[in-house]
């Protein structure tokens, strides 16, 4: 399989604080995870990794303050799980465009902070 085949773009812009509304896409699913909303509003993920990843972010969120370190948190546990190359973006307010392989893809909510995490390189 050619390198162009194994991956695939993806354009996510997270909601304006003022429009909840504005938050939808086709594969969105709300669960609740110790007692935490969690959204995922887009996956090219297996399930099992899915939830892997929800899990990690929350141990992640509940050790550090800066998003900056649940970023590294995240991405160093699925770097060591899954191998390298992973990627990961925490924060309320940013736009993206990205290449991922295919089924390491997974962008969701934990609260109110926004979760990009994928697979390139």
């Amino acid at each position: 399989m050619s390198e162009e085949a194994k991956r695939s773009p993806t354009s996510l812009k997270p909601p304006s604080p003022s429009s909840a509304d504005d938050r939808k896409s086709t594969s969105a699913s709300t669960t609740s995870t110790s007692s935490r909303k969690v959204v995922i509003k887009s996956a090219d993920m297996k399930q099992d990794m899915q939830h892997e990843a929800v899990d990690i972010a929350i141990n992640a969120f509940e050790k550090c303050s800066v998003e900056k370190d649940v970023a590294e948190q995240i991405k160093k546990e699925f770097d060591v799980k899954y191998g390298p190359t992973w990627h990961c973006i925490v924060g309320k307010n940013f736009g993206s465009y990205v290449t991922h392989e295919t089924n390491h893809f997974v962008y969701f909510y934990l609260e109110s902070k926004a979760v990009l995490l994928f697979k390139s390189g």
